[in-house]
């Protein structure tokens, strides 16, 4: 069986030292960010489910609150964010997508004039 890079031609030969460590710790880098998105993502809904549990405690409506009781349904969800969607939809003024350039002519405009321009050869 043909190793596969020799197939292909990669020469690590070339690669020095530095390199390979440059290679490991970026991979390193971007593992670890990955893992502690990971662990934020995760633990964030346990950290909201906490205070608001806390927050019942002490106005001691219930002792024990389940997450069930806490958590809302994916379809009440999705209701409310539609709801919000179609009401900040409908805020916008309807335009007529018309647009009227009117053209005022002025009489003379040091800007626009011919003499004052930069292909002009300055006098010695």
């Amino acid at each position: 069986m043909i190793p596969i890079l020799n197939i292909i031609g990669i020469d690590f030969s070339v690669v020095k030292e530095s390199g390979v460590t440059i290679a490991i710790v970026g991979w390193l880098i971007v593992f670890a960010a990955l893992v502690l998105l990971v662990i934020v993502f995760t633990q964030t809904p346990k950290i909201i489910y906490y205070n608001t549990r806390k927050k019942l405690r002490e106005k001691n409506k219930e002792s024990k609150v389940s997450d069930d009781d806490l958590q809302i349904a994916g379809e009440v969800s999705a209701a409310i964010s539609t709801a919000l969607h179609l009401f900040f939809d409908e805020m916008h003024d309807e335009e007529s997508n018309v647009i009227t350039i009117k053209r005022v002519r002025k009489v003379y405009s040091p800007w626009s004039s011919k003499i004052y321009g930069l292909r002009v050869w300055p006098r010695k």
